[in-house]
């Protein structure tokens, strides 16, 4: 019981440091998941709040171009989604995680981080095959497609067609919105992009990460 309450504290905990940016904190709660992973090696949700609470850490330190820790909070959650996975091969969002950090370690390395290319395609395909209804699973495959080259089953084109999904599926997705926006933008669509950015603040407001893009996005 003790376990479920904790899971749910470092939820919210989690999202509110990620909004703001708060490096310090995340670090400290992926820390703290670090330890109850390892009391619990064989609970799929301990593993899995781990590998969220460094995906939240990679996420950070890729917005503030820190790539070296961006890499390195990927990899410790690779392992942690990876054991989470396995114990519940059936669960997509235990696969997304795992697309998702592996996408996070391909978009921190460079070339070095192609390794985990495959990874980051075949386990989010995976969550998208298992729970097609899920907004946040075409999310996390547009971020990677984002990411990946197009030479390598990537690229922008793929990338918008997912987030454009995620928000059929979910309007009020901020994150879908945010991410939209980023892929407007890398096309040079400046005025659709601020457009996008503009609702992701209305959806969370909180968002320092949005408030960043909207402000250095042109208005046409």
């Amino acid at each position: 019981m003790w376990l479920i309450f904790f899971l749910l504290w470092l939820g919210g905990d989690l999202e509110r440091a990620r909004d703001a940016q708060d490096r310090a904190a995340l670090e400290n709660m992926a820390r703290q998941a670090a330890a109850e992973a390892q009391k619990q090696p064989n609970d799929a949700a301990a593993q899995y709040k781990l590998a969220l609470a460094e995906s939240y850490v990679a996420e950070v330190a890729i917005e503030q171009r820190d790539k070296n820790q961006a890499h390195g909070a990927a990899e410790a959650g690779i392992e942690a989604a990876r054991r989470a996975a396995s114990m519940k091969p059936d669960d997509a969002e235990y696969h997304r995680i795992l697309g998702t950090l592996c996408g996070q370690a391909v978009s921190s390395a460079g070339l070095q981080g192609l390794k985990y290319g495959r990874c980051a395609q075949e386990e989010v395909n995976k969550a998208v095959q298992l729970d097609p209804r899920s907004a946040m699973n075409y999310l996390s495959r547009g971020v990677g497609n984002y990411y990946l080259p197009p030479a390598l089953g990537g690229g922008i084109q793929l990338a918008e067609k997912d987030f454009q999904k995620a928000m059929d599926l979910d309007p009020k997705l901020a994150e879908a919105h945010l991410w939209m926006g980023l892929a407007l933008r890398k096309q040079n669509r400046n005025a659709e992009a601020r457009k996008e950015f503009q609702r992701a603040l209305e959806l969370n407001p909180a968002s320092a990460f949005t408030k960043e893009q909207l402000a250095k996005t042109p208005g046409s």
